[in-house]
């Protein structure tokens, strides 16, 4: 596959998810990303903004088999990596999966879960396979998890620790649509006998295991990775900032960088696409001091500030 083709088949792929989800495209490019990119996709926002539709819309499309786990203070391990049921018939136990296994999962409110549940997630979210009763299994590819979390009630939720926030690739939100996306919302809603949107597949895992392939074939410069170097940098000499982006953090820019050229059809990296990327993928990694966080301070308005302050390489 061809860099102009994966970019049409991305293009399909955003369109066939458009025609299900009212949302901006761009937030719809960021999670489509995060496939492109073997990562994992943290949506923050409030209910009712269409983030379970989106999922699956962008899992159907994508031809992918979906799952959605909606995470509470009961659930259990287990509950998500599957468990060993014992089947009279055979005598024995035979091991029963669970919603983990699936091309696409959705943890719908992860933060409502207990630690421990949220825990479960690492393994599979890291090296993509999960460990019960003492046995390995590998998760289907490709992979991802979409996870989404609500920003205002805080009743009964238990914050997703550092380690595990690190292990996304990108953060964002649909935010509200506009006037016009509103009224469409009505009018879908208005004739109650009318079948609600879905998107049409327009792909395949093979296909899309393909798709993951191409952005390993996008250059980048040096001076490129210098400055995506000195970006993350930045963010852990900035005053307001406790703990900094990662290396890994870094990576995942980089990563990030040739799956948005992709988008592009580049078959190069340029700094329009670090600057893009910059903020969904690393706002979330950042640890704000205690002072920042009183004066109101946004981890997205630190990346921003460094991103205008650092001269940009020019390409030739």
């Amino acid at each position: 596959m061809e860099i102009a083709d994966a970019t049409a088949e991305c293009e399909r792929v955003l369109e066939a998810v458009e025609g299900a989800v009212i949302a901006d495209r761009a937030v719809l490019e960021t999670v489509l990303l995060g496939t492109l990119a073997r990562g994992h996709v943290l949506l923050e926002d409030v209910p009712g903004t269409g983030k379970t539709l989106a999922a699956r819309s962008l899992a159907r499309a994508l031809g992918l088999s979906f799952s959605r786990v909606q995470f509470t203070p009961d659930l259990l391990p287990s509950d998500i990596t599957g468990t060993h049921v014992f089947d009279e018939r055979e005598r024995g136990f035979e091991f029963t999966e669970g919603p983990i296994f699936a091309n696409v999962v959705l943890a719908d409110e992860i933060n409502r879960a207990p630690p421990k549940t949220q825990s479960a997630l690492l393994e599979a979210m890291e090296e993509r396979q999960v460990t019960a009763d003492g046995e390995t299994r590998a998760l289907p590819e490709p992979f991802l998890v979409i996870a989404t979390q609500n920003p205002v009630e805080q009743d009964g939720t238990f914050p997703l620790p550092e380690a595990q926030v690190d292990r996304f690739l990108v953060k964002t939100s649909l935010g509200y649509p506009d006037l016009d996306g509103e009224r469409e919302l009505l009018a879908r809603r208005a004739d109650r006998t009318r079948r609600a949107p879905s998107a049409e597949p327009v792909l395949s895992p093979d296909r899309v295991e393909a798709l993951q392939g191409i952005p390993e074939t996008v250059r980048v410069e040096g001076d490129l990775l210098t400055y995506m170097v000195e970006l993350c940098r930045a963010t852990r000499e900035d005053r307001r900032v406790a703990v900094g982006v990662s290396p890994r953090g870094t990576q995942r820019l980089f990563e990030a960088a040739r799956a948005r050229a992709v988008l592009a059809g580049r078959e190069y990296v340029t700094p329009d696409a670090i600057k893009t990327v910059a903020e969904p993928v690393l706002a979330h990694r950042l640890v704000l001091t205690p002072d920042a966080r009183v004066a109101g301070i946004e981890k997205r308005a630190v990346i921003e500030g460094i991103v205008e302050s650092l001269p940009v390489p020019t390409v030739d």
